[in-house]
Order: structure tokens, then C-alpha cells, then sequence
């Protein structure tokens, strides 16, 4: 009786499954096709933000009125930095002011719009909530109703015979024309009505100390609420995204360990969505940096410059005051200080989850 063996490996029949490629392994043509599909995104940042940049930061160091052709401009080197910085005058003290009232818009909206999304994503997460479409849908439709228009709606909301002073009680503020800092009021509700000697005699680029800390006004502080109601919905459906995307294991295993609701979602949830709330926070920076259609609609920097930004201010000397190369500059700066605060917040919260 003929006793059979088993086929050789050149004998065996082809592998009909997929082709497995080790580590390292690079199939041919893969990056021409890389170049290939990444093409467009390359060549539209390079057209859109690259050589904008360069343009900008060329026609700043330029006397241009943005009324003629840029290159049959004069050459007057950091003159409009200078400018802005420097010299005494109502230009430097308009930018000082500008970088005032946006510092604490961005220190109000950024941590709000980034803690009220988060905890909205937490409660919509839950497996055991209805209407979770519904609620999705209710939170997320301002961020895509124009900005315009629901800025023109919280006109009408904080108008001194609106809804929200009907709502509150004591007497009717008048919302988007009152100039009085946040900071000022408290100190004045402990009996603080008057400045000390030196922060009035003191000034920092023409504005002075007093003023430095009086806080965003009420009317800055209205358009903070807008836009905190108007950007949660967007960032609520980032952090809904993150939960999501952490495997239910991860909680039943906690569970089993005997952690508390609280403890897995502070040791646990929180670390996890780390690279989630850096991505969060970095967009809300720079989008907060950038702030002007509400600006624009609400007070078109008013009352008394307290609801002037940068970016309004780049808007009012380019195309308002005939001073392009001078709003190309205030831009430029504006682009450092966006990137210096990103560069410091990523020092506090990494993409990691390392400090």
C-alpha cells in the first residue's frame, strides 16, 4: 500500500489571500501616488495661506494705501511696526487696546465653549438617553446658522427693553453700549470706585494700568455669550466623536476594579480624551484670535474701542482709514501672538497626554 506525503511547499496551491507586506516594506510607485493624493491639500495651503503670508508680511514693510498697485509701493522697512509698538500716538494705543479686549475675550470663551461642549458631549454619550438625535441636532444648529444673523438676533435679546433684561432683575443695562469693565464693577460692588494714583500715572503703550485690568466690558461680555452659545454645538460633536471612540472594556473593566462613576471619569475618560481637548482648545485659540463678524455686526468696535480686536483693527486701517500696509502689519503681529499662545498651551496640554 503506497503511502502518500504531503505536497511541498512548490507543490502547495497559490495563496488566495491577501498580500502581506512586513515593516519596512514600501510597494513600488506608493510614493509618487503619496505625492500624488496629497497634492491638492499641499497646493492649496501653498496658494492659500503660504504665499499669503509672504505677500502680507512683504506689503507690511511697504507704504501702501491698498488704493494702488502694492509693487509700485516705497520701501520703509519696520516703519509700521514701529508704529504700533513704539511711537506714542493714537495707532499704538488703539493696537494696545485691541490685544486687551481680545486677551480676555479668549480668556472667557476658550474655557467655557471648551467646558459646557464637554459636558453636553458627556450627558449626550449616555447609552440610556433618548432623543439623543434631537438634542444633537438642537445644540449643534446655531454653529451652522450664519453669525450675522444671530448676532443681529442677540441685538435684539440684549436691547435695553429685551428679553434678557426682562429676565434679570434690578434695572435694564444697556447691553452693547455700556463700556464698563467686568473687573471694574466687582471692585466697586467692595466699596474700589477709584484707581490708585499709580495705575492711572502708569501706562503700558498708552493705555494704562487701570485699564489694563478692567476686564472685557459689559458689551465685549454679551458678545462673549454669543459666541460661546454659537461654537458649543461644533465642538460638542468633537468630544461626542472622542467618547465614542472609547471601547466600552475600558469603563466595564473600571467598573470591575470597584472605581466610582466620578473616579473612571476623572482617571480615566478625562486622560483619554486629552488629545481631543489639545485639538479643542488649539482651534478655539486661534478661531477666538480671529474674532470679527460678530464684532463687526454687534458694536463695529464700540462701545468707547472696548469691543476692538485685531482682526477688526486690521479690517478698519486696511479698508476703512485707506492703510493697508499698516493693516498688513497689525495682521503679522496678530499671526505671532496666535502662534505664541498655541505654542504655550501645547506646553500644558500635549497631544500625549505629557505635560
Amino acid at each position: 500500500m503506497a503511502v502518500e506525503t504531503p505536497p511541498t511547499v512548490s507543490e502547495a496551491a497559490p495563496a488566495t489571500g491577501p498580500l502581506k507586506v512586513g515593516r519596512g516594506t514600501q510597494l513600488k510607485g506608493a510614493g509618487s501616488l503619496g505625492w500624488l493624493f496629497s497634492a491638492p491639500a499641499f497646493i492649496g495651503l501653498l496658494v492659500f495661506v503660504a504665499i499669503p503670508i509672504v505677500l502680507t508680511a512683504w506689503v507690511s514693510l511697504r507704504d501702501w494705501s491698498g488704493l494702488v498697485s502694492p509693487f509700485n509701493t516705497e520701501y520703509i522697512g519696520f516703519e509700521n511696526y514701529n508704529e504700533l509698538l513704539f511711537e506714542d500716538g493714537v495707532r499704538r494705543t488703539d493696537f494696545a487696546l485691541s490685544i486687551r479686549n481680545n486677551f480676555y475675550y479668549v480668556l472667557f470663551v476658550v474655557p467655557m465653549q471648551t467646558t459646557i461642549a464637554f459636558v453636553l458631549a458627556v450627558i449626550l454619550n449616555n447609552k440610556f438617553l433618548r432623543g439623543k438625535g434631537f438634542f444633537r441636532t438642537s445644540y449643534y444648529f446655531p454653529s451652522i446658522t450664519s453669525s450675522i444673523a444671530v448676532t443681529l438676533i442677540f441685538l435684539f435679546l440684549f436691547q435695553t427693553q429685551g428679553a434678557v433684561n426682562a429676565i434679570l432683575p434690578g434695572d435694564a443695562i444697556n447691553w452693547f453700549n455700556n463700556a464698563n469693565g467686568l473687573f471694574h464693577n466687582a471692585l466697586g460692588v467692595i466699596g474700589i470706585d477709584q484707581p490708585p494714583a499709580f495705575m492711572v500715572e502708569n501706562d503700558f503703550m498708552g493705555v494704562t494700568f487701570w485699564q489694563w485690568i478692567a476686564g472685557p466690558s459689559v458689551a465685549m461680555f454679551a458678545i462673549i455669550l454669543l459666541v460661546t452659545w454659537t461654537t458649543i454645538g461644533t465642538f460638542m460633536l468633537i468630544f461626542l466623536a472622542g467618547l465614542q471612540s472609547i471601547p466600552e472594556s475600558v469603563d466595564e473593566a473600571a467598573k470591575v476594579d470597584g472605581a466610582s462613576t466620578f473616579q473612571t471619569f476623572w482617571h480615566i475618560t478625562i486622560p483619554l480624551m486629552r488629545p481631543t481637548i489639545f485639538f479643542v482648545v488649539t482651534i478655539g485659540l486661534i478661531a477666538t484670535w480671529q474674532v470679527f463678524d460678530q464684532i463687526y455686526a454687534a458694536s463695529f468696535g464700540g462701545p468707547q474701542k472696548t469691543t476692538l480686536t485685531p482682526a477688526f483693527l486690521t479690517y478698519f486701517q486696511s479698508f476703512r482709514n485707506s492703510e493697508a500696509a499698516l493693516g498688513a502689519a497689525i495682521a503679522m503681529m496678530l499671526l505671532v501672538v496666535i502662534v505664541v499662545f498655541t505654542f504655550v498651551q501645547r506646553r500644558f496640554i500635549s497631544s500625549s497626554g505629557e505635560r
